[in-house]
């Protein structure tokens, strides 16, 4: 028999924070379940505070832990969710393609992420809910391309009930924030790429269970 591999310094190369912003209701707990958990639910709880689910994922044959925080809509929760822009490499701006208004306040959630994080974050824009019926659709595809192209980032339409595009979405900016990593590893050991156990503990703190949007 062979013997088996030896043990790995650790279970991954690169450890990658993104976050979950955008109004309350447009579906954010939905996608990070469909793409941690493979699974969708129809119950609507609304997330209090902070939640996050971890995936590990495998680029250029590097192993890359996703830490995927899901943040609150509203407005009162809005406080608590600033502190976390900070330490977030990524950061997807999610809006409901049957809500016009959530697509509005995305130029509100960008000014936030301006105020609050990193200059070199990466941004992705995602209108979810994609596979909803054409005559409930209040945002054109065209329109939430321009206003990515508007800002310089990537846009992609999603579904979490179908899985349309999530995979891809977290595939995109997790390749584009390694690739950045990457190019400072040439120059420096880039932060935030360890788990600090005081950070650590204080997510456990932070978090607090809760169920998804439809």
């Amino acid at each position: 028999m062979a013997a088996p591999p030896a043990r790995a310094r650790a279970d991954y190369d690169y450890l990658i924070k993104l976050l979950l912003i955008g109004d309350s209701g447009v579906g954010k707990s939905c996608l990070l379940l469909r793409f941690s958990d493979g699974s969708f639910t129809t119950s609507f709880i609304t997330t209090i505070g902070i939640d996050f689910k971890i995936r590990t994922i495998e680029l250029d044959g590097k192993r890359v832990k996703l830490q995927i925080w899901d943040t609150a809509g509203q407005e009162r929760f809005r406080t608590i969710t600033t502190a976390y822009y900070r330490g977030a490499m990524g950061i997807l701006l999610v809006y409901d393609v049957t809500d016009e208004s959530s697509f509005n306040n995305i130029r509100n959630w960008i000014r936030n992420i301006e105020q609050h994080a990193s200059d070199n974050v990466n941004k992705i824009l995602v209108g979810n809910k994609a596979d909803m019926d054409e005559s409930k659709r209040a945002v054109p595809t065209s329109k939430g391309q321009a206003l990515a192209d508007e800002y310089g980032i990537k846009f992609f339409e999603t579904s979490a009930k179908t899985n349309l595009n999530v995979e891809e979405v977290f595939f995109s900016i997790a390749t584009d924030i390694k690739q950045r990593l990457t190019e400072s590893d040439n120059k420096a050991e880039p932060t935030g790429l360890k788990i600090n156990k005081q950070d650590s503990a204080a997510a456990s703190q932070a978090v607090q269970k809760s169920g998804c949007c439809g």
